[in-house]
């Protein structure tokens, strides 16, 4: 394939990868931008809908993002059969059609789970793989690299990204196991959930010393302080919200781009405004989100995973409420 021929298809689908003498050529800027991590999506029995998948799919291509992070936290994996993530992923990359970057979170409570769900997200063709680290057992930073590289290794031509969210899965990255990591040539990327902006700096300096300017990425990931990551550096961002209110978190991004910083503030006040209100309800945030996505988009996902708590009819002025404050600020700011 001649080098006109690659940027050619590069320009016309995201997922495309090119090897040439041996390598798999990295199209970089596909994950510079809004990434709204995808929700799991269920009929009314509470079993995963794969017509429902692709509707979710087609609504995030037509609100204009740059990709989707499959089968993450947001996306309840840890509620979710081998079976089910599998199923999932194909359906998005199915409706996805190269339209969107998409990153496929392949993260199990054992290892050699994990290694199956990563070669099938290589297989499906996804832009990068992520993984949590290991949850539960607080395991040494050698056996946590071990893991990664375990995973990585069974998807050998795929991008793998680290997921830092150490409130959750109890484990923080360290600069030591970055570092370790970095020896890793899959290892482009951070998806870091950490709150301190500090990290997204430490990380991307370490990053880019090991793999050059261009060679590595940090993703914002509190959508609460996405104006604040993206100021330290981060290429985009990945959230659990931005599929409930696209247009703000893109505008948001465009007055970033723009060095627009007084008035990304005033947005960025203005979307955490609508997070409070979407955590207040007394069914599960994603929950809330998917019924504001019910009664905005007319787009049906379904409700939440048992043990996560689904809303109840006391949460419904608040869901209406955040719906309201979804469409002032999209008629303020957009």
């Amino acid at each position: 394939m001649v080098e006109n021929d690659e940027a050619e298809c590069l320009n016309k689908c995201n997922s495309c990868k090119f090897t040439k003498k041996g390598d798999v050529m990295k199209d970089r800027q596909k994950y510079r931008g809004i990434i709204p991590a995808f929700y799991a999506c269920y009929d009314a029995e509470g079993n995963v809908d794969t017509e429902r998948v692709k509707a979710l799919t087609e609504y995030m291509i037509k609100k204009g993002v740059k990709g989707i992070y499959v089968n993450g936290s947001s996306g309840e994996c840890i509620y979710l059969s081998k079976e089910e993530r599998k199923a999932i992923l194909e359906a998005v990359m199915e409706a996805a059609k190269g339209k969107l970057t998409v990153i496929c979170h392949v993260a199990c409570n054992n290892t050699a789970d994990s290694m199956e769900l990563a070669a099938h997200a290589e297989k499906c063709g996804v832009d990068a793989i992520a993984s949590i680290p290991p949850i539960y057992f607080h395991l040494p930073e050698h056996a946590i690299a071990k893991y990664w590289n375990d995973i990585s290794s069974a998807a050998p031509n795929t991008e793998f990204v680290i997921y830092n969210i150490p409130q959750l899965a109890g484990t923080a990255l360290t600069p030591g196991l970055l570092s370790e990591m970095l020896k890793n040539p899959n290892v482009v990327a951070v998806k870091n959930s950490s709150m301190p902006v500090q990290d997204i700096e430490m990380f991307l300096s370490a990053g880019q010393k090991a793999k050059g300017e261009d060679g590595f990425i940090v993703f914002n990931g509190p959508d609460e302080q996405f104006i604040s990551g993206r100021a330290m550096g981060a290429w985009g961002g990945i959230g659990g919200t931005y599929a409930s209110m696209p247009e703000l978190f893109l505008k948001a991004d465009e007055l970033v781009l723009a060095g627009n910083m007084e008035e990304a503030r005033k947005l960025q006040f203005d979307i955490n405004e609508i997070i409070y209100a979407l955590c207040s309800c007394k069914g599960n945030m994603y929950a809330v989100i998917k019924e504001v996505l019910r009664r905005r988009e007319g787009l049906d996902i379904g409700g939440v995973r048992s043990p996560l708590v689904d809303i109840v009819p006391e949460d419904d002025a608040k869901i209406e409420a955040c719906c309201t404050l979804i469409d002032d600020a999209i008629r303020k700011w957009c």
